[in-house]
């Protein structure tokens, strides 16, 4: 292929899931009602949380946030999928697709540390309870989540930028149904040393660091709740971060799933379905997870439809 500048470049083809003409209404109807489920099941959360006044607490605040995170994160994927199986086109302009790869960097980013500071909001409830409201108080938790939406919008803006200095072949297929951000990286002509480093690097910090974080969290939460005599008190303290720890372990499971079928399979294919996990069906859950769990939103979900 004539390598070629990117302003070049009018489009790439997103392969999506399947090519086959007879699956296209299927995984319509199958993404449509996912979305549907997403969209609703996080707004419903988010409705609960603001009007009821006894879940305004730093728990509940950074889970609205995490349902609002959520909601972003899946459409940043699915109605551009949707529109594409609809309309039985599989264009993506370039524009499109660094606008898609940096919503979905960012969203992600997001969703990680948002599942770390939430286990920190745990750590601190249950091993420090009588200075919990002193040190979650409403200022910090807002800088809190202020930090984490600036670091996660440089490391986005910074990887995205990356690619821009990459020259592009024509014709270029994506073997998924969005651009996902190393599969681009790999179609370009161009050297992608410094993007794989600087992609490795933020993968590494912005990763690591938080996962580490959620493990030490819990650590010191076990620790605390062992220590605990009674068994309704051991429930009880468990019980607090049962929801957050099932999310955690769904979204770094289906994540980590993802990056096993990248290493198992050589077809890219078979990554973009185990991939559905973690950009769809992780957000899709969170809902159900935590208004089955939580007996206060459960309550506050009661008052919302009455």
């Amino acid at each position: 292929m004539e390598p070629g500048n990117h302003t070049q470049i009018p489009e790439f083809i997103l392969l999506g899931l399947s090519e086959e003409a007879e699956l296209q209404p299927l995984l319509f109807g199958l993404f449509l009602s996912m979305y549907l489920v997403t969209f609703t099941g996080n707004l419903l959360i988010i409705l609960a949380i603001t009007t009821d006044s006894h879940l305004h607490t730093p728990m509940y605040f950074f889970l609205s946030n995490l349902s609002f995170v959520d909601i972003c994160f899946t459409s940043t994927t699915v109605p551009k999928m949707l529109m594409n199986i609809q309309m039985q086109n599989k264009v993506i302009t370039y524009a499109d697709c660094i606008t898609q790869m940096y919503f979905f960097l960012h969203f992600m980013g997001l969703d990680n540390f948002l599942l770390t500071v939430m286990a920190y909001d745990r750590f601190v409830a249950i091993c420090h309870p009588m200075h919990y409201m002193v040190i979650m108080n409403p200022r910090f938790c807002g800088l809190l989540l202020l930090t984490i939406w600036v670091l996660t919008f440089m490391d986005s803006l910074l990887n995205v930028l990356l690619v821009l200095r990459l020259s592009f072949c024509t014709e270029l297929e994506i073997s998924h149904f969005f651009c996902e951000f190393n599969q681009v990286i790999h179609l370009a002509c161009s050297d992608t040393f410094l993007n794989d480093l600087v992609m490795y690097l933020t993968t590494g910090i912005l990763g690591v660091i938080p996962f580490s974080g959620i493990l030490f969290s819990y650590m010191k939460i076990v620790s605390s709740i062992l220590k605990i005599s009674s068994a309704g008190g051991k429930y009880k303290a468990f019980s607090t971060c049962g929801s957050h720890l099932s999310v955690v372990s769904l979204f770094y499971g289906t994540a980590l799933g993802v990056y096993l079928s990248l290493a198992a399979f050589e077809s890219s294919r078979a990554t973009a379905i185990a991939s559905v996990m973690y950009t769809v069906a992780t957000p899709m859950l969170n809902p159900f997870i935590y208004s089955l769990r939580n007996k206060n939103i459960k309550q506050a979900l009661r008052k919302l439809f009455r």
